[in-house]
């Protein structure tokens, strides 16, 4: 336990003890380090060996599921997903909010973090009730994404929503003005602005 390798890099399970701190009460950790970089699953202790969470580490960054405890019982769950610190580039698709269905694909520069991913939860303690639920896909929440008439997938792949792709009918009165002007050149339409 508590081990180092010959240059100094945390191996192996450990535990961490640290001291009360300006008015933080004591706690401690205990988990596994792979090459000086948290790895699995990392659980926290009150001094009176309480558990407050359980979190889960990939490249030294949160990525599964953690979980978060009172005295009560679970308050939260989270699900996060690390991005792989060693890619100095990552690409991702993003939508065009100007042309339904169509989407570039952007580099960006890795800065090696963990984003929301997944249901993240929150619990009242003492029924162990669901009172809040969210849902994200690679740090967007789902429910966010239906305002701009898209869906996210879990395979990386989004899709417009069918709301978007059906056609607005337009009103008689409409139709009626569109036939009648048809094929003039220059039709004045009352716009209400002021001419300045």
């Amino acid at each position: 336990m508590n081990c180092k390798d010959k240059a100094g890099k945390k191996q192996g399970a450990w535990l961490e003890s640290y001291p009360e701190l300006r008015g933080n009460p004591a706690y401690e950790l205990e988990g596994e380090y792979e090459n000086d970089k948290k790895q699995g699953i990392w659980r926290k202790y009150s001094q009176q060996g309480d558990l407050l969470y359980v979190e889960s580490y990939r490249w030294g960054l949160l990525d599964g599921k953690s979980q978060y405890y009172s005295l009560m019982g679970l308050e939260r769950e989270e699900g996060w997903w690390a991005i792989d610190p060693t890619k100095e580039y990552d690409t991702l698709e993003v939508p065009d909010l100007f042309v339904d269905g169509a989407y570039r694909t952007v580099i960006v520069k890795n800065e090696g973090r963990s984003m929301r991913h997944g249901t993240w939860m929150v619990y009242d303690p003492m029924s162990g009730r669901i009172q809040k639920s969210e849902e994200y896909f690679r740090d967007s929440a789902i429910g966010v994404l239906g305002t701009f008439g898209l869906t996210a997938k879990k395979g990386g792949v989004k899709e417009p929503l069918d709301s978007v792709k059906k056609k607005i009918e337009k009103p008689d009165v409409v139709k009626e003005w569109e036939e009648k002007n048809k094929g003039k050149k220059k039709v004045k339409v009352r716009t209400g602005s002021t001419g300045y």
